[in-house]
């Protein structure tokens, strides 16, 4: 398992010891996510092993998981796969696990690239979190709030941006930016290091949504290298 190391000097995130403390534990005082780190036992690969590689994405459920023959350590972590599923079920959530060989890309970036490769902030137009845990391979990247800019904070992506709009830069035009998501996405600024959410952590992180007391977690998703097994991931 990779555990999550935390930025030096980086004081948006806490560790949590619990699952209950991840879900109890309120965004405040600058902090804006929650990793609840875990060194998990089983095998993953070889549950990803015995599933369809396609490509794409596809969701599983237990009696899918449940069907597959497995050695004991996969049996194992199987069963970390179904109970942390119930975790979130039973705090009155819906949570998804995936086998994904890859994510759409977008074909048409124009300006700004808005899939889930490009640093961006999860929106919302009510109160909520996402939690997230990779359980094998490859883990999501987050980047600090100081070490990032939002894309249509350069002057001359914006002025482009205006262009394409064809009005002036006012409220109609933030409301266009925020239809098309492009105020969620973020560059990395020169000096910027982003970090590993590791593997097997379970995650809660703040999303961008109205009156919320702190700035979005910035994240993406890793790029699947050709050849390697598909990515388990739990999302919520």
């Amino acid at each position: 398992m990779s555990l999550f190391i935390q930025p030096p000097g980086y004081t948006r995130i806490k560790i949590v010891h619990s699952f209950e403390e991840l879900v109890g534990t309120r965004f405040g005082e600058g902090i804006n996510a929650l990793c609840w780190q875990r060194e998990l036992q089983g095998d993953y690969e070889e549950v990803v092993r015995l599933l369809s590689q396609g490509e794409g994405m596809s969701t599983l459920d237990e009696a899918g998981l449940g069907s597959l023959p497995l050695s004991e350590a996969g049996r194992v972590a199987v069963g970390t796969l179904i109970h942390d599923q119930q975790l979130l079920r039973d705090h009155g959530l819906s949570p998804i696990l995936d086998c994904i060989q890859g994510y759409p890309v977008d074909d048409e970036p124009e300006l700004i690239a808005r899939d889930v490769y490009s640093f961006h902030a999860d929106s919302a137009t009510v109160e909520t979190d996402t939690y997230l845990c990779s359980y094998n391979e490859t883990s999501s990247e987050g980047l600090r709030n100081d070490e990032a800019r939002r894309h249509v904070d350069v002057p001359a992506t914006r002025a482009q941006l205006l262009r394409q709009y064809g009005g002036e830069d006012d409220d109609a035009f933030l409301e266009f930016l925020n239809e098309n998501c492009f105020d969620l996405h973020y560059s990395p600024l020169p000096h910027a290091q982003p970090f590993s959410f590791g593997i097997g952590n379970l995650w809660r992180i703040a999303v961008e949504y109205p009156g919320s007391p702190v700035p979005p977690c910035i994240h993406r998703a890793p790029v699947i290298a050709p050849g390697r097994l598909p990515r388990l991931l739990l999302i919520s």
